[in-house]
């Protein structure tokens, strides 16, 4: 099936909803997933890619109406997507991420280095 992500949740069924309300939403999940806005994907479209860059940034603010449970996850490197301070938040799992990934890479190359 061709078409985006919204279009395949809806063939497969799958209930969803879209916002521009970080605020509101960060409320109601149980995980955010931030990235950052790649500038390298805007190619020559300089002014749509400031347009986008910093309209969505996790912060105090934002850690504020999230619930206690729910966990800030991000792919790293950043840049200005998450503030620095929300880094002692035990809620932020990117560090914790960014190691377990380490690890799982270091046995998928033992793995495949010493045979199975």
């Amino acid at each position: 099936m061709k078409g985006d992500i919204k279009d395949y949740l809806t063939y497969k069924g799958v209930e969803w909803e879209e916002s521009a309300d970080l605020m509101e939403v960060a409320s109601k999940c149980n995980v955010v997933y931030q990235t950052r806005i790649q500038r390298e994907r805007f190619g020559e479209r300089i002014d749509l890619y400031e347009e986008a860059r910093g309209k969505y940034i996790v912060d105090h603010g934002v850690l504020s109406v999230m619930q206690k449970h729910a966990v800030v996850m991000h792919p790293l490197p950043r840049l200005d997507e998450i503030t620095v301070d929300v880094d002692a938040d035990p809620r932020a799992a990117y560090f914790r991420q960014a190691k377990n990934g380490l690890y799982n890479r270091m046995a998928l190359l033992k793995l495949l280095l010493l045979g199975w």
